[in-house]
């Protein structure tokens, strides 16, 4: 198994990070990583970072919203189809639907159904790994509409908040790819 910090890129391009208290409920701490999206080359170069785990892949999943900017992108170097992983209520057609925890309340999110060819292989993306509430329900539409995730890859880890233990506990055999340590 690969660790953490395993895919290579600048650790200086964490400086880009923004952290901004009390957002978007007092208490939170919110990771801005707008400053590092801004960047030109630093967002190639995280870019990049993440299309070294697109070989096993046939598809790459974004999770709503930041995931979309990376995993997008990540598709089109890579040249596989892109998922889109989103909040309840914004795709259209039939989807498979899950509901979990934040740090700071209940969301849902949802895939399309039906529109992947069964049992194909996904790479998901998203910004940061927190308490690990979205990642694993993101894994488990991916399960649920009969894909196979073969790893997750966040921009960034909030370590203290447990997710990625929380998610290696749930998924035993999934790969976790951090690209900044905090």
């Amino acid at each position: 198994m690969i660790g953490p910090y395993d895919l290579q890129v600048d650790q200086s391009l964490g400086k880009l990070i923004r952290v901004i208290p009390d957002f978007p409920k007092p208490g939170i701490i919110f990771k801005d990583i707008t400053p590092l999206l801004s960047n030109a080359s630093a967002f190639k170069s995280c870019c990049l970072a993440f299309a070294e785990l697109a070989d096993q892949a046939e598809y790459i999943a974004g999770i709503e919203a930041r995931g979309f900017i990376f995993g997008s992108v990540v598709a089109g170097l890579s040249g596989k189809g892109f998922i889109p992983i989103r909040k309840s209520g914004k795709l259209p057609g039939q989807t498979l639907s899950v509901d979990y925890d934040l740090e700071y309340g209940t969301a849902s999110l949802e895939i399309h159904k039906g529109l992947i060819p069964a049992d194909s292989k996904v790479l998901i993306i998203d910004d940061v790994i927190a308490t690990g509430g979205t990642a694993s329900a993101a894994v488990d539409l991916v399960i649920a509409a009969g894909l196979i995730p073969i790893a997750t890859a966040f921009l960034l880890e909030i370590p203290p908040l447990g997710g990625r233990s929380r998610i290696a506990s749930k998924y035993p055999k999934l790969q976790i790819h951090t690209l900044l340590a905090e």
